[in-house]
């Protein structure tokens, strides 16, 4: 299996430069023909990988790709899982090579969408022709269009329609190892939800001379209230809302606070161990605030002001429980009876997988065969709402989280890439699973 994958890598690496050079940015306000042109070259590539493919038509959204490839009569049926959407570019001027064409650069090849996720659909591909004649299993393939975008309709689409979805293992390629040349299978993601908080004091700004003192200013308001969020320990403060034990790899601090810049004599905050306060307890930050800019400000009282929280939710914690507990704490939290209004974001649902079945055994030794090297478990502090919809509609289902990113990627951020030879480990495992399955 090894040797088969190695020689179709050449090929492999020019699909992905082929599906990076397309800025498919599905995010609003962004050109949605390469969006496009990116579901036609992933379905070109499914194709070729032996797959009979259609595009299934999201609302409000890019079309999924769909490939199948029949199994016979009792043979198990296995859906493989990517994305072809990406995070937008960010800082032009902080990438060193351009960011939609793939660069190699000390050996590992660089560009938008390089890990996150154009390399998941190469190695399901990869995979797929490597066991080309010989596939033993039933394959369905889906390929979305707007994972990035934290709003994708495929979710209901997945509950809406379980029997085209149908499968008894789920390979989620949306991952990949805490390390290069460690491989690791995700067995829980946290969940996800938000809102958005605004505050008022005063009809409009006014001189700060005259009136500071006994007028309070709504971002002093908004300010205190987003303090209570958390405890003099840095632990989420937010009445009802607990986290659980982590049992799997306990990350190196030091590796983690290289990986995330984390300044010279900066603390860490939170209690429990590094893993638990990463994967399994909740997190909660401000991610946006809407106040008047230092440049320009002028000796006024602020009038209105208003912040974007997101919370992280422990694996098991129903997420839409955990956004009313932050609404109800900020809605509590502004003082001095100012006007206060709570916006309920987007929800997103965790993960915990059960790693008692037969395809987690069969997982950890294709990866051991693949790498050398025992498979550990690890968490994620991110969220890929999709996992709980398959968990939901297809609850027979085993579901394997994996894939060609490591912890060098730098998803998300300038001078995102890949590793081409974890993307060849990760294809030849993901092969050997598959085989594995087929003699079940």
């Amino acid at each position: 299996m090894c040797e088969r994958v190695h020689e179709l890598m050449p090929q492999a690496i020019e699909d992905l430069s082929e599906l990076v050079a397309i800025p498919s940015i599905a995010f609003p306000g962004y050109d949605r023909v390469p969006v496009l042109q990116a579901a036609e070259a992933t379905a070109r590539l499914l194709e070729r990988a032996g797959c009979e493919v259609r595009f299934l038509e999201i609302p409000d959204a890019p079309p999924a790709v769909f490939g199948e490839i029949p199994g016979e009569a009792g043979a198990p049926t296995v859906l493989l899982y990517a994305h072809y959407d990406v995070q937008p570019e960010g800082d032009a001027d902080a990438w060193l090579s351009p960011p939609f064409e793939l660069t190699e650069r000390g050996g590992r090849l660089y560009g938008r969408g390089a890990a996150d996720n154009k390399a998941g659909i190469v190695m399901h591909a990869l995979a797929l022709q490597a066991l080309s004649g010989g596939l033993g299993v039933g394959v369905k393939v889906l390929v979305e269009g707007e994972e990035e975008t934290g709003r994708s309709g495929l979710e209901e689409h997945v509950k809406a329609n379980p029997e085209l979805y149908a499968a008894d293992v789920v390979i989620v390629g949306d991952m990949g190892n805490w390390r290069t040349g460690e491989p690791t299978l995700t067995t829980s993601l946290r969940g996800v939800t938000d809102c958005v908080v605004e505050v008022r004091t005063l009809k409009a700004p006014v001189h700060s001379g005259t009136y500071g003192g006994p007028f309070p200013d709504a971002l002093m308001a908004l300010i205190r209230a987003l303090d209570t969020l958390l405890d003099e320990r840095g632990d989420v403060a937010i009445e009802g809302l607990r986290g659980t034990p982590w049992r799997g790899l306990e990350p190196d601090e030091a590796a983690m606070r290289h990986e995330a810049g984390a300044l010279d004599g900066v603390s860490l905050i939170g209690t429990g161990t590094l893993g638990e306060r990463l994967w399994t307890k909740p997190s909660v930050n401000v991610i946006g605030l809407d106040a008047p800019a230092v440049a320009g400000s002028r000796n006024a009282l602020v009038h209105e002001a208003r912040a974007r929280v997101s919370l992280r939710v422990p694996p098991t914690v129903d997420p839409e429980e955990a956004q009313r507990l932050l609404m109800r704490h900020l809605e509590r939290a502004v003082p001095w009876n100012a006007k206060v209004r709570v916006i309920p974001g987007a929800t997103g649902r965790g993960f915990a997988a059960d790693e008692c079945g037969p395809a987690y055994a069969e997982a950890r030794e294709a990866l051991r065969q693949a790498y050398g090297r025992d498979a550990v478990s690890l968490g994620s502090g991110g969220s890929i709402p999709l996992v709980s919809a398959f968990s939901e509609a297809l609850p027979d289902a085993e579901i394997v989280l994996w894939g060609p990113e490591d912890g060098s990627c730098a998803i998300h951020a300038p001078n995102e890439s890949v590793d081409p030879r974890e993307l060849e480990r990760a294809a030849v495992a993901e092969a050997l699973l598959l085989a594995s399955l087929a003699h079940r």
